[in-house]
Parts: structure tokens; C-alpha cells; sequence
């Protein structure tokens, strides 16, 4: 569900904001959201680190095999890219 909010800010603010969003292509909602989304997102138990939304929202994306090495593989493909 999604609810309308009125927020008051300097007139420059806006104008930057709005110049930013352009440029990034996207909404001016969608990017107070997504901040707003990774100043309160709880930290799991489990992990270490806050993930931010976008990155949260791809979680269960793939299927990996239990013993994936993620930091084996990202060394070899920056080794590759870097050769």
C-alpha cells in the first residue's frame, strides 16, 4: 500500500532534488523511499553489516551451493578482469 506524504522543505532543496532524480531516472518518491528504507532497516541477527534495500530485496534471487566461496570467486573474476 502506498499513502501520499506532504514534506516542507527549502525551494532549492526541491529543485536539486528533483534535478537529481531526472538525472538518475527515476521518481523523486522513489528515492526519498529508498532512503528512508536504508536509515531503517533492521540489522538481522545473523549478518554482520545492514544490507541496503536494493540488495535485500535480490536475497533468495539465486540458488548457491552451501560451501559457495563468494570471496574465492569475487578474487578470481577481479584477477580475470585485471589481467
Amino acid at each position: 500500500m502506498t499513502t501520499k506524504l506532504t514534506l516542507t522543505m527549502e525551494d532549492r532543496v526541491i529543485d536539486s532534488a528533483k534535478k537529481y532524480a531526472r538525472q538518475k531516472g527515476k521518481s523523486l518518491s522513489d528515492i526519498v523511499e529508498n532512503y528512508l528504507k536504508s536509515i531503517t532497516i533492521h540489522e538481522e541477527k545473523t549478518e554482520a553489516v545492514a544490507l541496503s534495500p536494493k540488495v535485500a530485496r535480490m536475497l533468495g534471487v539465486i540458488k548457491l551451493p552451501e560451501d559457495f566461496d563468494y570471496k574465492k570467486e569475487l578474487g578470481n573474476a577481479l584477477v580475470k578482469k585485471y589481467k
